[in-house]
């Protein structure tokens, strides 16, 4: 009953907390959301969805997103940012619960890690929520997928990591670790939820009018890369090696080796899958931390996705050496903490420009992998 009363008591002050939030100031922001709503409202009118003259703001997730988005062409903009707000403020909530939740053999209580937790991502959430973006359900819907395989529902869990694709197309770096580890069907459910999805505009378009979308989707995504490498936002690996060297061949030859290293890291990770009881939470927990460092696009909000790494860090924390306490705390401050607020316009231009959040989460990821090579999770 205590329990149950405090849970109340928070899910009220999570209610209020957010409530003057978006009446006092997000209302007014969530770009990213627009970005949706104008995709929906044109996928509702069978218009193009992908245009030149939209420029920063130009829409670039798959046309099936547009299509699943089309019940917030038919609201008013204030009535449908406010939904997709307290849906988000939901959300958030689940994916942090279940990120704890889900980590096997825990030895920190819930109530710990969601405030640790809470505290050392709450740039993340923020970044998240003022945009109106959608990091938060694709985590959600990948922690469901990992779930999903936690509870021995292959079929399940392949198709969530399907559909995760049509929110961020990053999902399909899970496609071959769900293979290997679930096996050839959960990779088949996968494939059939995706190929679904990439059909599925085709009853708006029609077949040639869908196949002209992914085409112009393709473009869109691939020409709009370079010109974001050098932004102090982007810490992807290709941004990194851009700002240290710039542009040029040698950037994109290392950025490229930089991205065959981190899946070697998480091959290897995986090989040692069969020194721990329960491994499927470590691996992913890693692959969704990696997956804004070799996007070439990974925006600094995008390492909203390294919560469930966070989590299981913190909770193994008593269990690492000193020296890897150091490494693994001096690497989570940089990521979490590399804030305009806290530092100032000069420090954190410095800072970004240094790809020093780029450098942190690769730290992340290796603390991460040495809790597998010690068999601790």
């Amino acid at each position: 009953m205590h329990a149950r009363l405090k849970s109340s008591l928070i899910s009220v002050l999570l209610i209020v907390v957010s409530g003057i939030l978006y009446q006092s100031k997000i209302h007014r922001q969530m770009a990213d959301f627009g970005v949706y709503r104008t995709a929906a409202v044109r996928a509702r009118a069978a218009e193009p969805l992908y245009r030149d003259e939209d420029g920063h703001y130009q829409f670039k997730y798959l046309p099936a997103f547009a299509i699943a988005m089309m019940p917030f062409a038919i609201l008013s903009n204030d009535a449908a940012k406010a939904i997709w707000f307290a849906l988000s403020v939901g959300l958030l909530a689940c994916y942090v619960r279940w990120s704890v939740r889900a980590l096997p053999s825990r030895r920190v209580s819930e109530g710990m890690l969601v405030g640790l937790t809470v505290l050392l991502m709450a740039k993340f959430f923020g970044h998240e929520l003022t945009l109106g973006q959608t990091n938060v359900l694709f985590g959600a819907v990948i922690v469901a997928a990992l779930l999903a395989a936690q509870a021995k529902r292959p079929l399940t869990s392949g198709a969530l990591i399907g559909a995760a694709v049509f929110v961020k197309p990053y999902a399909v770096v899970l496609l071959p670790w769900i293979g290997f580890t679930s096996g050839v069907a959960a990779a088949g459910a996968c494939l059939c939820v995706i190929a679904t999805g990439l059909l599925l505009p085709a009853a708006v378009y029609g077949w040639n009018g869908n196949m002209d979308l992914l085409v112009a989707w393709f473009h869109t995504v691939t020409e709009s890369t370079a010109p974001n490498l050098l932004s102090n936002d982007n810490i992807s690996l290709a941004a990194m090696w851009a700002k240290w060297l710039g542009p040029g061949t040698a950037a994109s030859r290392l950025a490229f080796a930089s991205g065959v290293s981190t899946i070697g890291l998480v091959g290897a990770v995986c090989r040692r899958r069969h020194r721990v009881d329960k491994p499927d939470y470590l691996e992913t927990a890693l692959l969704m931390l990696l997956i804004p460092l070799l996007s070439p696009q990974g925006w600094d909000y995008v390492l909203l996705l390294s919560t469930p790494a966070v989590i299981c860090l913190l909770d193994r924390w008593p269990k690492m050496s000193r020296g890897w306490r150091v490494f693994t705390g001096v690497s989570l401050a940089l990521m979490c903490f590399t804030i305009f607020d806290l530092m100032g316009r000069v420090l954190y231009s410095r800072l970004m420009a240094m790809s020093i959040v780029s450098v942190a989460a690769l730290g992340v990821a290796v603390a991460l992998s040495h809790l597998r090579w010690k068999a601790l999770a």
